[in-house]
């Protein structure tokens, strides 16, 4: 079994990321070699911006941390904000340091006609620089709004279908165990030197 953490990024309450998030938890729970921990940032306790001297400060980046070393991968599911991922991701992202080393990492992302594209290439950049393999295929929602509502809360378009989503997302997936089972075990035979 691989151990993936799914970052959900968003931290507005409900909405279009809560759905978003719902959907893609679904797909990557029916797999049978996956095990999920959900990292909800909105949720989940980050260091603050400007630390403090006190021990909370250390306390969540060693969680969040722990976390992210016990993960074999990683999914970030990202809205786009003003052409960029949201400030919460970047914070945790810089929160922790050699965990996130000589693993995988895969996108869902959605915002407007994009679909959170460019938040995606603008995280590709930042993971390579924590050593971090960013997957080539993506799951994107554009102009999600119009998925992703009350009266189809699942991912369906207007004309009823998921518009590729779920193959994406299964490709993805499966690029994601490859992945993270060749680098885990890389990692068990030599030690990542960063």
């Amino acid at each position: 079994m691989l151990d993936v953490a799914v970052i959900i990024a968003s931290i507005r309450e409900g909405g279009t990321g809560t759905m978003v998030g719902r959907w893609f938890l679904e797909r990557i729970e029916r797999r049978a070699d996956m095990n999920v921990d959900v990292i909800d940032l909105g949720r989940t306790p980050l260091p603050p911006l400007q630390p403090a001297r006190c021990g909370d400060t250390a306390d969540a980046a060693r969680g969040l941390a722990a976390r992210i070393g016990a993960a074999d991968g990683f999914v970030v599911v990202t809205p786009e904000y003003n052409h960029a991922y949201p400030a919460a991701l970047k914070l945790a992202i810089d929160s922790v340091r050699h965990e996130w080393a000589a693993k995988p990492v895969g996108f869902v992302s959605y915002g407007g006609r994009s679909g959170g594209l460019r938040a995606v290439e603008q995280l590709r950049l930042v993971f390579a620089e924590l050593h971090v393999v960013s997957l080539r295929d993506t799951v994107s929602f554009h102009l999600e709004r119009d998925r992703f509502d009350a009266a189809e809360p699942d991912g369906a378009d207007s004309r009823g279908g998921t518009g590729g989503a779920d193959d994406a997302a299964k490709v993805m997936l499966d690029h994601l165990a490859w992945w993270a089972t060749t680098l885990r075990e890389g990692r068990a035979t030599r030690p990542y030197i960063r």
